[in-house]
């Protein structure tokens, strides 16, 4: 089994270049060794002594080194999961405003504060490029509307039937063939694209990547001046974890040559479960923003013969799936963090939880709807200083899994909330006031309707 050349075949006459191709090709190797990634706890040690963003003195970079720099947004996916058929940037925050709305207006209001022509380069994937060039089409007069200033495509890859590992076929529906490679694509795109050579011809030599979900990412000056200053390939935000976070990967550092990496739970040996879970050992969780140095990036890529030695995340799945029943196959990933450990000097900056506020669940949504957050002219979306960084934790039943399920809900004030939880059909009057820790179940299938008033740390029961 494991004859790559009609992987080659089909991505090929599918229009995929070189980069993802030797890419996938390193992948798919590392699937036919049957790597485990394994990275046990005595190989490793604690990432500390970390800089701190809030310990960094506050000289933002000037005009000159913001010339020099790109936003990148991975902007590939679909809100499948929130029952959305578009581009997840294209939710609306408030007011008719989206995400996308948002990135654009911080790009604006950079370039309008400094003066200096901050690029955007959204990483679409073919399921999000139509409808995002679409709206974008409302800001042809900032020269952000044209695809060919703005897009960075991200690749496809063939998907692998389980029981043979040739590519998967699926007559009933082709497209259900392919999958995306995961955001550690951002680097055989870049390079496959020409974007990396065109961006460094041009004079760009930083770039701060982040996810089009996450509305606290924003291109910091301050944080640019000392990466510029550092002389690092290659800067990962990271956060503390809390007891939320502990399931999650963490950020380590290798014993063997001193390196930071990232450990995901799949990567760790059960018998380690408990170390990987201590977030007093382990405190740190990276959130997916990151500062790339461009032309140490093109140099690290010459080293490593035009793909980064990124380990290879296996998915078990079905070729359709939404049928279960279809057949097995096996989608290959790579994580876009996970080229920290391929850096020489590669180093890590602590920044506060309101740097990272993804909107994963219609939870997150309607906090972000509510008045816990401030959206401001300039596209910054921040936690109302009375929060003190601490977001409400919101947890909606399953009958609120979708999008247009909290559309009829209501938006109750949530800027004194600590948490509140919804179980069942519930609608807020106007001038609803929700504090502490209030809890709503409903039992029967009429809505309950809460009345207009301040309800605190209460259990309210119909």
């Amino acid at each position: 089994m494991g004859n790559f050349a009609a992987f080659e075949t089909k991505m090929t006459a599918a229009g995929m270049g070189d980069a993802a191709i030797r890419a996938f090709r390193r992948n798919y190797e590392a699937l036919l060794r049957n790597e485990t990634g394994m990275i046990p706890e005595n190989d490793i040690s604690p990432a500390d002594h970390l800089a701190s963003l809030e310990s960094l003195p506050a000289t933002p970079a000037d005009a000159d080194l913001l010339a020099q720099a790109v936003v990148i947004k991975l902007n590939g996916g679909l809100g499948t999961s929130m029952g959305l058929q578009g581009p997840k940037s294209l939710l609306a925050v408030r007011d008719g405003v989206n995400f996308l709305d948002l990135m654009v207006r911080q790009i604006l209001d950079l370039r309008k504060t400094s003066g200096a022509p901050v690029r955007l380069l959204l990483m679409n994937s073919f399921s999000t490029s139509e409808d995002t060039l679409g709206h974008l089409d409302r800001y042809r007069s900032e020269g952000l509307a044209d695809a060919a200033e703005v897009e960075l495509m991200q690749n496809q890859i063939p998907k692998i039937d389980a029981s043979t590992l040739d590519p998967v076929a699926w007559p009933a529906d082709p497209d259900l063939e392919w999958c995306p490679p995961g955001h550690g694509d951002l680097y055989p795109a870049l390079v496959g694209s020409g974007w990396l050579d065109r961006l460094l011809a041009e004079g760009v030599k930083y770039a701060f990547v982040s996810n089009s979900d996450n509305l606290g990412a924003i291109l910091d000056p301050v944080i640019l001046q000392h990466f510029a200053q550092s002389g690092a390939p290659f800067l990962m935000e990271c956060t503390r974890r809390t007891a939320a976070d502990r399931k999650g990967g963490h950020l380590a550092r290798r014993n063997s040559d001193g390196r930071l990496l990232l450990r995901e739970v799949a990567q760790c040996p059960a018998a380690d479960l408990d170390a990987f879970q201590d977030i007093d050992r382990h405190q740190y969780f990276n959130t997916n923003s990151l500062w790339l140095r461009l032309d140490l990036l093109k140099e690290q890529l010459a080293a490593d013969s035009g793909v980064l030695p990124l380990p290879m995340i296996r998915n078990n799945k079905t070729v359709d799936p939404r049928d279960k029943k279809s057949t097995a196959v096996i989608q290959l990933e790579i994580a876009m963090g996970a080229a920290i450990e391929c850096f020489e000097g590669s180093a890590a900056i602590d920044v506060p939880r309101s740097r990272f506020a993804p909107v994963k669940t219609t939870g997150d949504l309607l906090a972000l709807r509510s008045d816990a957050y401030d959206v401001l002219e300039n596209g910054q979306v921040r936690l109302h200083p009375s929060r003190n960084g601490e977001p409400p934790v919101i947890s909606l039943s399953d009958e609120y899994k979708l999008v247009d399920s909290i559309e009829g809900l209501g938006v109750p004030s949530l800027i004194g909330c600590k948490s509140l939880e919804i179980s069942g059909p519930v609608q807020f009057a106007p001038g609803v006031v929700i504090e502490g820790s209030v809890k709503i179940e409903n039992t029967s299938p009429e809505t309950a309707v809460i009345p207009a008033g301040t309800f605190c740390d209460t259990t309210l029961r119909f």
